[in-house]
């Protein structure tokens, strides 16, 4: 049979094929490694996965990769990032290696709200060109799915405006990109007084207008005890549902004050950061099918060490997904690559458990498991082919880019031309 294009003779091909659902526990262990493996696609998705000797029997093709000595697996799914800005903000990186910490910037009117005044100021084409050069990064670093939020903006035309942005990147680059409004991401200066104002304008306008515009698949909510309390973002969750949103949030980063038995109650697809989850945190997401978006870079970055508990977590069969939180303040790092480094590291995950919670989790986490995440057969044949010796040496050789090529739908999209 023919077919667009097969990669054959991988050393290691981590096809990730297993459960449909969530991977938990030591499923998040198996990789389904074929050694000298192979693959056949046709019109951008997998017709076939196996060994190469079997793949090449059946099928033929005028294009062929060869993959000898090298790793093939599933692109990475990036389900958190934060990618629409104007302006980064390394003074801030600094002023936290002198002591200051990231709620003290943010309280003197640095952090998000620094963000929102750039962002206001920037026009349509100053933030996609800035954000198309951000997106085309982390497709050299093997994402193939990312999730991008808006948040910068915090008024209803900066909001949609950002959104818009998002938008065309979706219509212009050749990944998935999945739209979230972060309206609640922090209260705009004009604003920090009269909260209750700022939320009636979330509920009452911006919410109403970007799902009349469909704009976005999911609402998120940056619940803290300096921003949103429980109380408040079960109010705005609540009204994001009624207006047709998925839920996703913003949870537990800095203290256990209940974002994740919020993110329960409400059927939140995701609740992210979780540094600081307590153990009924943990059970009530395992009940509720939550699943645990983990973003070591965030902690890495801001120089603490409450990183999250990822193996309680992964020992309680709550599934874990991993994430870089790119954004212009707390996590400028836009590599899955060095998350998985650090998922290994600072949170003793295995290299095969952050491999899955990067790829078919992550997947689960943005309700795009059954298109990709995995090398299975009918799936879009989003694949990475790495220049290493075994999928062991992705976490230890950090620092650089360990991608060769990455594919989207079965058609390059970059290669390392060194």
């Amino acid at each position: 049979m023919k077919v667009d294009l097969i990669i054959k003779n991988a050393k290691e091909l981590l096809s990730l094929k297993g459960s449909a659902k969530p991977r938990v526990g030591s499923e998040m262990d198996e990789l389904s490694i074929i050694e000298n493996g192979a693959i056949a696609i046709l019109n951008g998705k997998i017709i076939a996965v196996d060994f190469a000797e079997n793949i090449l029997q059946k099928y033929n093709s005028a294009k062929q990769i060869d993959a000898s000595n090298k790793v093939v697996m599933p692109g990475f799914v990036d389900s958190h990032t934060h990618p629409i800005f104007a302006k980064t903000r390394e003074n801030e990186f600094e002023m936290r290696i002198k002591g200051k910490s990231y709620v003290d910037i943010s309280q003197s009117g640095g952090g998000i709200r620094s963000s929102i005044k750039f962002v206001r100021e920037a026009t349509f084409d100053q933030l996609y060109e800035i954000a198309l050069k951000n997106v085309k990064k982390i497709i050299s670093n093997g994402t193939t799915t990312i999730e991008a939020k808006s948040g910068y903006g915090l008024s209803t035309e900066s909001e949609i405006k950002m959104l818009k942005v998002i938008q065309k990147l979706s219509t212009n680059l050749p990944i998935d990109v999945i739209p979230t409004f972060l309206g609640a991401h922090e209260f705009p200066t004009e604003f920090k007084e009269n909260r209750i104002e700022y939320i009636r304008i979330l509920k009452e306008e911006m919410l109403p207008k970007i799902a009349e515009l469909n704009l976005a698949k999911y609402c998120d909510i940056f619940t803290e005890a300096h921003v949103y309390t429980v109380e408040q973002s079960r109010d705005i969750l609540q009204t994001a549902k009624k207006f047709g949103f998925k839920l996703r949030m913003h949870a537990d980063e800095i203290e256990p004050i209940g974002g994740a038995e919020l993110a329960a109650e409400v059927g939140a697809i995701s609740a992210d950061h979780l540094g600081a989850t307590s153990n009924d945190g943990i059970e009530a997401m395992r009940k509720s099918g939550v699943i645990a978006t983990l973003l070591p870079g965030t902690i890495f970055s801001l120089g603490m060490q409450s990183y999250a508990r990822a193996r309680d977590m992964i020992a309680k069969n709550l599934p874990v997904a991993l994430a870089t939180d790119f954004n212009p303040g707390s996590c400028n790092c836009d590599s899955m690559q060095f998350v998985i480094t650090l998922a290994c590291l600072q949170m003793k995950m295995t290299v095969a458990e952050a491999i899955t919670a990067s790829t078919i989790n992550g997947a689960h986490a943005l309700q795009m498991a059954e298109k990709t995440g995995s090398l299975e057969i009918g799936k879009q044949a989003d694949i990475l082919i790495l220049d290493m010796p075994s999928y062991r040496y992705l976490p230890y050789h950090f620092g650089s880019n360990n991608v060769e090529t990455v594919l989207k739908n079965g058609q390059i999209i970059w290669e390392n031309k060194i």
